[in-house]
């Protein structure tokens, strides 16, 4: 059965979530590039569609892949040319200027999902895609029933609501929020990339089987 460890409670864990967590760069004043496809988690929006227009898109034609997170395209994510499944976002206080808001990506057996913050601020919407973007890699990639979720889904929401009232300082703690999957979150600053700010980032062990 797994064990959820409560927040103020967590195990603090260095190496290897820093190491991936350094590899999962932002880019900074990129094209959009947009995907639309048929809404899965609610019945009018996507985690990667802040804007209410593109949800009437119709979806795109489907492309064979062999990533592992593929399924993100239905959500709006495009596939950068490292590999990376990104949700490019505008910026409110810049016209023209486009940002990277939420990074997937596979190094050395672990998933590494990221949020990030401009300049340490959530844009309008944030939170709440935050969490739904980091349930869904929850559901497909970690071993839990309904009722571990659950409790995963109020830890996250937890930090993440912290964070957001900054009672959460950037650190180099990562905190485990699953034991049996040794699952991790952190909030940490940017360590690359051109855009100033901090990253919510949550990094899972993927089984080989």
């Amino acid at each position: 059965m797994n064990i959820i460890v409560r927040l103020f409670g967590a195990i603090a864990f260095q190496v290897s979530a820093l190491a991936a967590m350094s590899s999962i760069a932002m880019s900074d004043d990129k094209p959009f590039q947009e995907t639309s496809a048929i809404p899965q988690l609610r019945a009018t929006q996507r985690i990667c569609s802040l804007d209410p227009i593109e949800d009437l898109l119709p979806p795109p034609p489907s492309k064979p892949s062999n990533s592992l997170f593929s399924y993100l395209a239905e959500q709006g994510f495009t596939q950068n040319q490292e590999g990376s499944w990104v949700c490019y976002a505008n910026d409110p206080k810049k016209e023209g200027r486009y940002f990277t808001l939420f990074k997937v990506k596979q190094i050395d057996g672990r998933l590494i999902a990221s949020s990030f913050l401009d300049e340490g601020s959530l844009i309008e919407g944030q939170e709440t895609r935050s969490l739904d973007f980091f349930m869904m890699l929850v559901e497909r990639h970690m071993n839990t029933n309904q009722e571990n979720r659950q409790g995963i889904r109020k830890y996250l929401e937890a930090f993440v609501s912290l964070v957001k009232q900054g009672k959460i300082k950037p650190t180099r703690r990562g905190f485990l929020f699953d034991q049996p999957n040794r699952a991790l979150v952190l909030y940490h600053k940017l360590s690359s990339g051109e855009l100033k700010g901090t990253g919510i980032t949550v990094n899972i062990y993927l089984s080989k089987s």
